[in-house]
């Protein structure tokens, strides 16, 4: 069990696995001791680069989420993958680590053996789905060797299909055929491309989000950056005057004047954006041409899936648009799940920052302006409908004040629960 904690840990962190997938493809290009070196180390800090922005950005919505909550007195399940696989590794950690390594030993063999050539390099996703399927398939009734092994093929089956679906979509979004997307929103980000495709105009450079024309006196919009922190610093307000000045400055800003505490942390979340998108470079920079190795020595053609911030250079309006309209959709579906008596899905802004933003992506780049505006708003109903769905076949987990918020989560847990309970 020590060994396989120790293969979890390396699996389980983006950073490394990046790192390593590098390394072994430089090695297989016959690359110089120093170009290796410095190949591996590069990705590396390219994905570190990525983490620390991501956790700007966590940090400064961790901050607006109680103010939410106090001023328009939302309460419910809050939607967070961190939280329910913590949860989750409380009692079904040994299943969690044996699905989870095992399953990426599948990926490999699929994509080795299949047309299906698509690595998944997105470990802490791979760390959350082994979770959940230890979490639904044990709660059908499923133990030990057979509980693993069908976890197993169902993870490894599940990072070469969700990559696959998204290619066609990931082609106009890149540019190019050399990444793939690895993350466990892809259910969400194709119901907005196809939603662009019927209900968007004809996609071309006039017709993105990103190329909205601003009048002479709003020209600094043009700017994503300028944009994503006026936006938020006006989100943040309308959180800190809901709060009111006692709350935020007892509670959260250590005495700051609740106004500047609500500019400043727009601002920190629009730094923690520029940091992603640097670490997103600097990874495709060095993970590509490293992925060539492993496309022609271990997996032919093989493609690297990483985490959805991939897209986010290509379209930043569209990501910040994106987010807006999913976040709004999951609040019509917490009123939506109120009114009816059903459990209360209160909408996370993390999943709905980095789901909703690539959906705002893949929308943008299907449908122009209307695919991105709606494709992202369906999205967010899709993530708050979902995570009222999944809750039953979570078993002891379904009682926990937090469940799943990504939509590949969501429909994979509905599914494999069902039919395993169907099948006892």
């Amino acid at each position: 069990m020590g060994f396989l904690k120790f293969l979890q840990d390396i699996l389980s962190v983006p950073a490394i696995l990046v790192g390593l997938a590098a390394l072994v493809g430089l090695i297989a290009l016959r690359k110089s001791f120093s170009e290796v070196l410095v190949g591996s180390i590069k990705a590396t800090l390219g994905f570190l680069i990525l983490v620390a922005g991501a956790v700007t950005l966590i940090g400064s919505l961790n901050n607006l989420s109680p103010m939410l909550e106090t001023g328009f007195g939302i309460r419910g399940v809050v939607p967070n993958n961190e939280a329910i696989v913590a949860l989750a590794q409380q009692t079904l950690g040994a299943e969690t680590a044996l699905i989870m390594i095992f399953g990426f030993i599948a990926n490999i063999l699929i994509a080795r053996f299949t047309p299906l050539k698509y690595i998944w390099l997105t470990g802490h996703h791979t760390f959350y789905m082994a979770a959940l399927l230890a979490a639904v398939l044990s709660t059908a009734g499923l133990r030990g060797a057979p509980l693993v092994v069908i976890g197993a093929v169902i993870l490894g089956f599940v990072e070469v299909l969700m990559p696959a679906w998204a290619m066609p979509i990931m082609r106009r979004i890149t540019g190019g055929n050399d990444v793939a997307l690895g993350h466990f929103g892809t259910l969400g980000y194709m119901v907005s491309a196809y939603t662009g495709m019927i209900f968007g105009r004809k996609p071309d450079d006039s017709d993105s989000i990103e190329h909205l024309k601003f009048p002479t006196g709003l020209s600094f919009l043009r700017d994503s950056l300028v944009a994503t922190g006026l936006v938020m610093i006006i989100i943040f307000l309308i959180g800190a005057l809901a709060a009111g000045p006692t709350f935020v400055q007892e509670k959260l800003s250590g005495g700051q004047n609740f106004l500047v505490f609500a500019i400043i942390q727009g601002l920190t979340f629009t730094a923690g954006v520029a940091v992603i998108l640097q670490g997103v470079r600097m990874i495709l920079a060095e993970i590509v041409p490293a992925f060539q190795g492993i496309a022609s020595k271990i997996v032919p053609q093989a493609k690297p899936a990483l985490d959805c911030p991939v897209t986010f250079p290509f379209a930043p309006t569209a990501v910040l648009v994106g987010f807006i309209s999913s976040f709004i959709a999951g609040i019509i579906g917490m009123l939506i799940l109120g009114a009816i008596g059903a459990t209360v899905i209160v909408p996370g802004l993390v999943p709905h920052f980095f789901v909703g933003g690539t959906a705002g992506v893949f929308g943008n780049a299907t449908g122009g302006r209307r695919g991105c505006i709606l494709g992202a708003f369906i999205n967010g109903l899709i993530i708050t409908f979902g995570a009222a769905l999944l809750l039953p076949v979570l078993g002891d987990l379904g009682f926990a004040n937090t469940t799943f918020g990504d939509s590949d989560f969501q429909w994979v847990g509905i599914l494999v629960g069902t039919i395993a309970r169907l099948l006892r």
